[in-house]
């Protein structure tokens, strides 16, 4: 089973906003199987603003910790087809053109869960269920993933 990251995820990892979760990141990463976990492209260029603009970060660090996430899990790039499909998941109100492009490039890397905790826990689309990794019961297979039996 795969399963993608957002922005927020990485964000929290970073030690953007709060320790807490952070360190509830990092635990939840440490334990999820490396080869499980996608990130889309358009995470890690959001990833770059959070840092540059909110925590303060040089570009150059920006850049370096950008680098690391795209080494460490695989990515997934915004195609055409990608985008074409986001524009219709927009289409739905409850979704701008950039979640979306998160969710479409989840669903075509065959990504079961998207972990974000400001998408909508629940929402499903494309065989991607948004579930909030910090909500206090965790999604099922997320658990399952974490305890190496997904």
């Amino acid at each position: 089973m795969r399963i993608a990251l957002d922005t927020n995820v990485l964000a929290y990892a970073e030690g953007i906003n709060d320790a807490e979760r952070r360190d509830v990141v990092l635990d939840m990463l440490g334990r999820l199987p490396g080869e499980s976990v996608v990130v889309p492209v358009q995470v890690l260029g959001e990833l770059f603003n959070v840092l540059t603009r909110k925590a303060g970060r040089s570009r150059h660090a920006a850049r370096d910790a950008v680098i690391g996430w795209r080494d460490a899990f695989a990515t997934v790039d915004t195609t055409p087809e990608i985008m074409l499909a986001a524009a219709d998941l927009a289409a739905d109100p409850q979704l701008g053109i950039w979640d979306s492009v998160i969710v479409a490039a989840a669903s075509n890397a065959g990504c079961r869960l998207l972990l974000s905790e400001d998408m909508g826990d629940g929402c499903t689309w494309g065989g991607v269920t948004v579930t909030d990794p910090f909500a206090a019961k965790r999604h099922d297979l997320l658990e399952a993933l974490m305890a190496g039996e997904g």
